[in-house]
């Protein structure tokens, strides 16, 4: 029998009504082939190495409990959580002493199975990449960061990950894709010979759910900003949400990409995905580049029928104000509370395969009036300055081949 948690809250009276915005009734999940997949950038990062495992080695870290209970409301069957440096054993202590204990009231959640493996970020390039002079440090990394596997990223499932078809593209090099944006005027030829695409890396992995398949497709591009004039990152951050646009085009499209173990190629067609992670970029406002997130928003083999909101986020926006009111976009779709510039954005997705239909999606941001807001709050945050998004789909006869 397929593991499942039931979907039923803890909570009464107003609790109860704002656990609605983070999971639907127990009764509209009736079959296994019912699936949530959600995304979080749960900032569980640290300033040091081994500083995360030192604080998950016991099952008191606030901001830890927080992280897990917003997972544990909103009990996605599988979940990608983004800033977390890499460290197995973080991931099993985060997993067994705060996923597997009820917090504050929420069920615990069981995950058996899970995925982590490393990071671009922190991790010497050899090169003086951001052209100071001297060369060592974050910014001197092939992805930013103080150590490696800073701001490094997992996945929790209830389903079997199939770690014998995973794919990872830590070291695929951004000069590889054809047509891309690097700035060659910034970069020396060594630079751009060496330069990997992915910040931190890409992943693919096959999740097993009855006799089907679907691959999620995990990644966290680096931020567009924190550069100059040449817009390094802005660029690479296109370029690396552009990796899974032609990933999941497949056939001509994806002859360029190579994975770490030397396989060629992206999805087989047909094949059902899920793509998940913070892209820090916003499809009207804040500062990616043009069209950044388009590249999958307009993929005809993206499912993007219904966009993930919550109520907290219009709140928000309505409430601080300032640029937030010069913003294009939809406030009600925002995930991330960021200062300004450039204030609230959307910047984390959820976006299943055109043949996976979208039951539901939401974004975990209760209004201030909801006894889950103390799980995100205001500045200084409790939890993140990013919210969980999740979005509902069903499984069926017929999808998830390859």
């Amino acid at each position: 029998m397929t593991p499942r948690i039931r979907r039923t809250a803890a909570l009464a009276g107003a609790a109860a009504l704002a656990l609605t915005l983070a999971a639907p009734a127990a009764a509209a999940r009736p079959g296994p082939e019912e699936m949530r997949f959600a995304t979080f950038n749960a900032s569980l990062n640290r300033a040091t190495e081994g500083q995360l495992e030192q604080d998950l080695s016991t099952g008191d870290n606030e901001q830890a409990r927080n992280v897990a209970e917003t997972i544990q409301r909103a009990n996605p069957d599988v979940v990608l959580v983004n800033e977390f440096d890499y460290s197995r054993k973080a991931a099993r202590l985060f997993r067994d002493n705060y996923l597997a204990v009820g917090q504050r009231g929420a069920d615990p959640v069981d995950y058996p199975y899970h995925y982590i493996a490393p990071s671009n970020t922190g991790v010497p390039s050899g090169h003086d990449l951001n052209n100071d002079g001297t060369v060592g440090g974050g910014d001197d990394a092939y992805g930013f960061g103080l150590f490696p596997g800073q701001y490094g990223m997992v996945v929790y499932s209830k389903y079997p990950i199939d770690t014998r078809k995973v794919r990872t593209f830590q070291q695929l090099t951004w000069q590889s894709m054809p047509g891309n944006r690097m700035p060659t005027d910034y970069y020396s030829p060594a630079e751009q010979r060496d330069l990997r695409l992915s910040s931190k890396s890409h992943w693919d992995l096959p999740i097993r759910i009855g006799r089907q398949t679907v691959h999620l497709l995990a990644s966290h591009p680096t931020p567009p900003t924190f550069d100059g004039p040449e817009d390094r990152n802005g660029r690479r951050n296109a370029d690396e949400i552009r990796l899974w646009a032609d990933y999941v085009s497949g056939g001509h499209d994806a002859r360029w990409i190579r994975d770490d173990e030397g396989r060629r190629g992206g999805l087989p067609r047909g094949a059902s995905f899920v793509i998940a992670g913070d892209q820090n970029a916003d499809p009207d406002d804040g500062d990616s580049t043009d069209n950044a997130i388009h590249q999958l928003l307009d993929h005809p083999r993206v499912n993007t029928s219904k966009t993930p909101t919550s109520r907290g986020a219009v709140e928000a926006s309505e409430q601080q104000g300032g640029i937030n009111d010069k913003h294009v976009g939809d406030p009600a779709q925002d995930t991330a509370d960021f200062a300004e510039p450039p204030g609230n954005i959307r910047a984390d997705y959820v976006l299943p395969s055109s043949d996976l239909p979208i039951r539901d999606a939401r974004v975990f941001w209760p209004t201030s009036d909801s006894p889950l807001y103390r799980l995100t709050g205001s500045y200084p945050f409790p939890t993140s300055d990013h919210r969980l998004v999740w979005v509902d789909t069903t499984v069926g006869r017929g999808h998830g081949r390859g």
